[in-house]
């Protein structure tokens, strides 16, 4: 396959420097609502999806489901310069679009008329954007295309699929969160449990009690959150983070707690579900973003407006 052709649009957002910032990309779909452009492309092709965006370049998409979830980051930015003017961990987000430059007129001016302060656009006229993922240093990757998830996670970046749904308008501070296991945390356990049920779970838990989880999809991404969230003390962080598993904080939980403490990350609160369903008290935490490697979870979450993204496991 040829090198596919790219182009790199910079707005006038002050640069921020990739190896020290906490690099977030989302896709155009992710963050803004295109389903009927989409379904325009698929439909009619290329070409007449081209006209449909320049002919509407002037007119702002709606935002899409990781849209809040941006907004959050540009609030912790905020915060950390008020901290200190010289910061240089904050968070860069990229907009990653599988379109030609012709086509993204639109995407930049809906970026700037919906106040997003993007450090950097690409527009890749290729099917798989995901290769210029690790050179942006991207630590975490958020597309509505499942095709790109799994590229991404097969290139070794956090990754996880967004779908297009109504959203509740959470407040300003930062609220993220994560599954277990499979998510946070391996699957190990899960593997033991389709083999060999609960009871063989449990007493594979009590075993290995002692020894930390390996690491899931997500855990990169968790710990570099982590490590913006310790800049904060508890009472006036921008940013707060959840683990809502549906594991038994009996029988479980001690092994998931001493795996996060191993790993030097702080979670702000965590609630051990024992397989009730998660609906509820997402509702009440409100988060901009809940991951989940369970589909039940993720339409459970959508039920109640709350922003999902699936981290696969069958890529």
């Amino acid at each position: 396959m040829a090198e596919a052709e790219s182009t790199v649009i910079n707005t006038n957002v002050k640069q921020k420097d990739p190896n020290e910032a906490l690099v977030i990309a989302v896709t155009t779909r992710a963050i803004f609502n295109l389903e009927e452009e989409h379904e325009l492309f698929v439909t009619k092709g290329k070409e007449a999806y081209v006209k449909h965006q320049q002919v509407n370049e002037d007119k702002p998409l709606e935002q899409g489901t990781a849209f809040a979830f941006i907004q959050a980051m540009q609030f912790v930015n905020e915060k950390l310069l008020e901290r200190n003017p010289e910061e240089k961990g904050l968070f860069d987000v990229i907009i990653l679009s599988n379109n030609s430059p012709e086509s993204g007129m639109r995407i930049v001016n809906s970026a700037k008329q919906l106040g997003l302060e993007i450090s950097k656009f690409c527009f890749v006229s290729d099917e798989d954007s995901t290769q210029y993922l690790k050179s942006h240093n991207v630590k975490l990757f958020l597309s509505a295309d499942r095709t790109d998830v799994c590229n991404a996670l097969q290139r070794g970046v956090s990754a996880a699929l967004i779908f297009q749904q109504e959203v509740q308008a959470p407040n300003t501070q930062l609220r993220v969160v994560f599954d277990g296991d499979a998510v946070l945390f391996s699957d190990e356990t899960d593997r033991v449990f389709q083999e060999k049920g609960l009871k063989g779970a449990l007493e594979y838990e009590r075993t290995m009690e002692a020894v930390p989880m390996g690491e899931g999809p997500l855990k990169s991404f968790a710990m570099h959150l982590g490590k913006m969230r310790k800049k904060f003390n508890q009472e006036n962080s921008p940013i707060r983070t959840y683990l809502v598993t549906a594991r038994s904080g009996r029988d479980m939980g001690i092994r998931a707690i001493k795996t996060l403490r191993e790993w030097g990350l702080a979670i702000d609160e965590a609630f051990f579900m024992d397989g009730a369903p998660k609906g509820p008290i997402l509702s009440q935490i409100q988060p901009h973003i809940f991951f989940d490697d369970g589909l039940h979870n993720i339409q459970g979450a959508q039920d109640v407006g709350i922003p999902s993204a699936l981290v696969l496991c069958d890529c």
